[in-house]
């Protein structure tokens, strides 16, 4: 099986490197970063890919080290890309490359499975040494948007934090009602509001959001 490293018969340190498949959808910054990574000491870019159902079929095919993705793609966004190639277990390491520092990305992304994310504005080193960070099972978090994540103000109200912080100590819905006194009815309505306000597709997925933007 693949061990998610570039292969070649006549280059020995090239499996030695780190296969990346780099995924945009804008042509000229695909193929800038590949050039860019392909310059890097122990990278290989193994594959390109222009949007998310691409990504896909390609990782499967590849089984890189790392996947560089952005998250704002054409078919299958950048996330939903990150959770499917997690589930599929191909081994590969995510790292999202975006322009975009909304609230909520970093958070989304982190629980989708990506470990690192970095915008594009960071340097070819900053890339290249994410890329290495990650592909050796580290975490790459660019710090320009830990800091201004922990600034973010929390869309939520303090009893909608305080029943998330007792959700993510593991409490179940009818252990928190009879810590905060309310109905099981209430802490659902307020564990639902929080997911919708933290646009998280689960409550697991809310309390990473939340934890790590500092809200709880």
């Amino acid at each position: 099986m693949p061990d998610g490293r570039a292969l070649s018969s006549d280059d020995g340190q090239a499996s030695r490197d780190i296969g990346v498949l780099v995924v945009e959808d804008h042509a000229v910054v695909r193929s800038g970063l590949a050039a860019l990574l392909d310059r890097e000491l122990g990278i290989r870019v193994v594959g390109e890919a222009p949007d998310g159902a691409a990504a896909l079929t390609e990782a499967a095919r590849l089984r890189p080290g790392v996947v560089l993705l952005d998250i704002d793609l054409p078919v299958l966004d950048g996330i939903s890309v990150a959770e499917r190639l997690t589930r599929a277990g191909y081994g590969c390491r995510i790292l999202m490359l975006t322009a975009l520092d909304r609230p909520g990305h970093l958070g989304r992304a982190l629980a989708a499975g990506a470990s690192g994310y970095l915008l594009k504005s960071a340097t070819s080193a900053e890339t290249a040494d994410a890329v290495r960070r990650v592909a050796g099972g580290g975490r790459a978090i660019d710090p320009r948007i830990r800091q201004d994540a922990r600034g973010w103000p929390s869309p939520l109200t303090d009893r909608e934090a305080e029943v998330l912080r007792l959700a993510a100590s593991g409490a179940h819905a009818r252990e928190v009602a009879a810590e905060l006194f309310l109905s099981v009815g209430t802490v659902r309505n307020r564990l639902s509001s929080v997911i919708r306000k933290l646009h998280a597709r689960t409550l697991v997925d809310a309390v990473r959001i939340a934890e790590c933007h500092g809200w709880i």
